[in-house]
């Protein structure tokens, strides 16, 4: 979007040559290797860009993991003619999708390695910016073992720049351990949210937050460590008391996501999003795919609309969660944002409601194309960012971690009842009875399940909810009761694909299996139970 992430062209940086013919001299002056390499500021800006735009890949936040099954009950892949692979749970180990996301994150892991190895050889640059860049390179080689520990399980874990592939899957507790030790490094080298400004670097918030969200994992299945709700608790806090950052909720939940699309920031609400620029034309290319297969479907020729595919559809059991199921209109706001109440279709594009026996026919509503400024609108290509961090997760992460450590207390209603006050539109300019659908009176049974409902309401299509059922060890019982509610909904057969997605799930599904080439090259690895 507004700040381009510079695309590193160097993907491959050779550390050495393995050998060389005695008749020829190597030592070409335009090849570029690791021991010629990060002299300067600005190869090491670019080499962090690298990691960055790793991230920002198709295999991960780009494009698949928006349709790799993490939506958990709240989503389906509505695909009619797919009918195996991680999209619809029927995982094999040879999974493409799977083995992408593998590699795409030990990719990144490796330019991290890299980047850290050689992180003092520039001379000229300044402590704070030395010191800005390893906290940012420390935070993302974390950020991507924590992607792979809480979809793999064990995995192995490598601090150095080698080419080494046999090494052994560590503990996930270990690894969890270790993701946490260097997070916290970089929490004190990193920039803060003000100075930074905008949600695509990481800063001391971003940094605290996905704190507080790792230690939920930790303190959640398998790892079972109860301390991490106390550390949750307490990386929450300092997102939240930070005066200087002064975090608040945007007062509309619609604008939080027509800024992704419309190249606008708020890092008061938006922490942390993944980066995207443009639409694939042109000399720089940095566009992504959101909105085009996770938005509303629409694939006319009205090119002011935006072309999308509508591959992710919400489902009767998020409808549910939602204030009024029985009615097309809900006092709670997010409810027809979040799954869109219309089709859209001819050209110029026109908008037909959808009626209250269309529930699963929603398409996600989050990622709307006709909000993009960037013009002409590409097919495939959007500038939309996507969220990984807001304020509102943050909110509610103090609110679940506070319930565990001492009960449903102020501090934990004060933090759901702001999330649903937005929710309902108690924030907006002239709101009456903002306390209207406060929460008060709970037990900490209660208050946790209601806390759970609100982050599908809240979260939704963020990429979080199957991650949160693992932890929470709920996610074969909430599965099935997706399941039983798509064949309890009397669809027709055209949503046939709604029922086989969910009849698909199976114990084994709480991982990802470990993919079968890896363990064709790296003899140390094991593989998951189930595959």
């Amino acid at each position: 979007m507004k700040y381009y992430i510079k695309a590193f062209g160097l993907i491959c940086l050779l550390n050495s040559i393995a050998s060389c013919n005695k008749f020829i001299d190597t030592k070409p002056e335009d090849y570029l290797t690791s021991t010629n390499y990060y002299t300067t500021e600005t190869q090491v800006k670019y080499a962090l860009n690298a990691i960055y735009s790793t991230l920002a890949h198709y295999t991960l936040y780009g494009r698949e993991m928006q349709r790799m099954g993490l939506d958990g009950e709240d989503g389906f892949y509505n695909v009619v003619n797919t009918y195996d692979g991680v999209k619809v749970y029927v995982v094999p180990s040879v999974d493409p999708n799977v083995a992408d996301f593998w590699s795409t994150c030990y990719t990144g892991i490796y330019r991290a390695n890299l980047l850290l190895a050689n992180i003092d050889k520039p001379q000229s640059i300044s402590k704070e910016s030395r010191d800005a860049i390893k906290g940012e390179t420390l935070f993302l080689r974390s950020y991507f073992y924590f992607l792979l520990v809480s979809n793999f399980g064990d995995v192995p874990y490598v601090t150095e720049p080698t080419q080494q592939v046999r090494v052994p899957r560590t503990p996930a507790s270990q690894v969890y351990k270790e993701i946490i030790v260097d997070m916290e490094k970089a929490e004190e080298l990193v920039l803060s949210a003000s100075q930074v400004g905008f949600g695509g670097r990481i800063n001391k918030s971003a940094v605290r937050g996905v704190l507080a969200r790792v230690n939920l994992f930790r303190a959640g299945y398998p790892v079972y460590d109860s301390e991490g709700y106390r550390e949750a608790k307490k990386w929450a806090e300092k997102v939240i008391n930070d005066q200087e950052a002064a975090h608040a909720l945007n007062p509309s939940f619609e604008q939080v996501f027509i800024n992704y699309s419309a190249d606008l920031y708020d890092i008061k609400e938006s922490i942390w999003e993944i980066e995207y620029w443009g639409n694939n034309r042109g000399t720089f290319k940095e566009g992504g795919q959101i909105g085009a297969y996770n938005g509303i479907r629409y694939t006319g020729a009205d090119a002011n609309y935006g072309y999308s595919l509508g591959m992710v559809n919400g489902t009767g059991v998020l409808w549910k969660k939602y204030d009024s199921p029985a009615s097309l209109t809900s006092r709670d706001l997010r409810r027809d944002w979040t799954m869109a109440p219309f089709s859209v279709s001819g050209n110029p594009a026109v908008e037909t409601n959808r009626t209250i026996n269309e529930i699963y026919q929603r398409n996600c509503g989050k990622y709307r194309r006709k909000y993009e400024v960037v013009t002409p609108k590409d097919n495939q290509y959007t500038p939309i960012n996507f969220p990984v961090l807001r304020y509102a997760d943050v909110l509610l992460m103090l609110a679940e971690a506070e319930n565990e450590i001492n009960g449903p207390t102020p501090e934990a209603y004060d933090a759901i009842n702001l999330v649903r006050r937005r929710g309902f539109g108690k924030l907006l300019s002239g709101s009456v009875n903002i306390n209207e659908f406060d929460l008060s009176g709970l037990d900490q049974k209660s208050f946790r399940e209601e806390l759970q409902d609100e982050r599908s309401r809240e979260l939704s299509f963020e990429c979080l909810r199957k991650g949160d059922l693992v932890r929470w060890n709920l996610f074969g019982v909430n599965m099935e009761k997706a399941l039983k509610n798509a064949q309890d909904s009397g669809l027709p057969s055209s949503m046939d694909h709604a029922i086989r997605y969910f009849k698909n799930v199976s114990p084994r599904d709480i991982v990802w299996p470990v993919p079968a080439y890896e363990i064709g090259v790296n003899r140390e690895l094991t593989q998951n139970i189930g595959w």
